[in-house]
C-alpha cells in the first residue's frame, strides 16, 4: 500500500510539473498513467485525476492573476471557459451514461483510451505543421462559447482536463504564442474541472475513493505546479514546444498499451 501511495503522489507531482510548463493541466498524463499502473478502477481514477487537475489549475491561475506579468487574457478566454464549464457537465453525463450501458468498466476505459490516442495524434500532427497552417481570429462570443462546450465535453468525458486541446484552439483561433496559450489554457481548465466536480457531487455520482489518496494527489498537484511555474519562466517557447511533443509521444504509447489491455479482458 505504501508503494501505491508513493506512485499516486509521484504521478500527480510529475504530471503537474509538466502540465504547468506546457499548459496541458496534467490530466492527459495522470489518467492514462494510473490506468496503465492499474492502481484503481476507471471511474475512481477519472475522479481523482479531475480533482488533482482542479487543484493545480487553481494554484496556477491565482499566481498568474496576482503576477505583474499576467498572461491570462480574460476578455478573450472567458467565453471559452464558460463554454468549457457547460461542456464539463455534459461530458460528465455522457461518461455516466456509457458507464451504465456496460457492466465492465474496461469498456469505458477502452473508449477513453482510443479517444485519447486519436486526439493526441491529431494534436501532435498539428504541432509539427502549425507553421504551415493559417490561423484565424475569432471575435464572436457565441462561437467561442460553442468551441468551449466541445472542449469541455471531451475533457470531462476523458477525465484529462483537456489542456492539450485548449492549446490548439488558442494557437489556431486566437494567435497566442506557446507560453501565453499555456496560461490561458489553465484558466479554461479551472472552469471546466470545477463545474465537472460540482456536477459529480450534485448528481451523487462520486465514486468510492480513499480520502488519503486524494489528499496526497492534490498535494502532488500543487507542489508540482509550484515547480512547474519556476521552469516555465526559464524556458522559451521552442523548448516548451519540444517538451510538449515529447510528452504527447509518451502519452500515445501508454494509451495504446492501455487499449490493448482493456481489449484483452472484454
Amino acid at each position: 500500500m505504501v508503494l501505491n501511495d508513493v506512485m499516486f503522489f509521484f504521478v500527480s507531482f510529475i504530471a503537474s510539473i509538466i502540465g504547468s510548463i506546457c499548459g496541458i493541466g496534467g490530466g492527459i498524463i495522470i489518467k492514462p498513467t494510473l490506468d496503465f499502473l492499474g492502481l484503481s478502477d476507471v471511474t475512481t481514477i477519472s475522479f481523482l485525476s479531475g480533482c488533482t487537475i482542479l487543484s493545480m489549475s487553481i494554484y496556477n491561475v491565482l499566481k498568474s492573476i496576482t503576477n505583474d506579468k499576467n498572461n491570462i487574457n480574460i476578455a478573450k478566454t472567458t467565453p471559452l471557459a464558460i463554454g468549457a464549464a457547460i461542456g464539463g457537465i455534459v461530458g460528465k453525463q455522457i461518461f455516466n451514461m456509457i458507464k451504465l450501458l456496460f457492466e465492465s468498466q474496461n469498456v469505458v476505459g477502452a473508449v477513453q483510451s482510443v479517444c485519447m490516442i486519436v486526439i493526441t495524434i491529431m494534436i501532435v500532427l498539428y504541432t509539427i505543421f502549425k507553421g504551415r497552417i493559417k490561423g484565424y481570429t475569432i471575435t464572436s462570443s457565441a462561437v467561442c462559447v460553442t468551441i468551449g462546450v466541445a472542449l469541455g465535453i471531451l475533457s470531462s468525458f476523458l477525465g484529462i482536463g483537456g489542456g492539450q486541446m485548449n492549446l490548439i484552439v488558442l494557437f489556431l483561433f486566437f494567435g497566442m504564442d506557446t507560453k501565453t496559450a499555456a496560461a490561458n489554457s489553465l484558466y479554461i481548465i479551472l472552469f471546466s474541472q470545477m463545474t465537472s466536480l460540482i456536477s459529480t457531487i450534485a448528481t451523487k455520482t462520486v465514486p468510492d475513493f480513499n480520502p488519503f489518496i486524494l489528499v496526497i494527489m492534490v498535494l502532488g498537484g500543487i507542489s508540482g505546479a509550484l515547480i512547474g511555474r519556476m521552469f516555465n519562466k526559464k524556458l522559451n517557447n521552442r523548448q516548451v514546444d519540444k517538451l510538449f511533443m515529447f510528452v504527447m509521444s509518451i502519452v500515445i504509447f501508454i494509451c495504446v498499451c492501455n487499449t490493448i489491455e482493456y481489449m484483452k479482458v472484454l
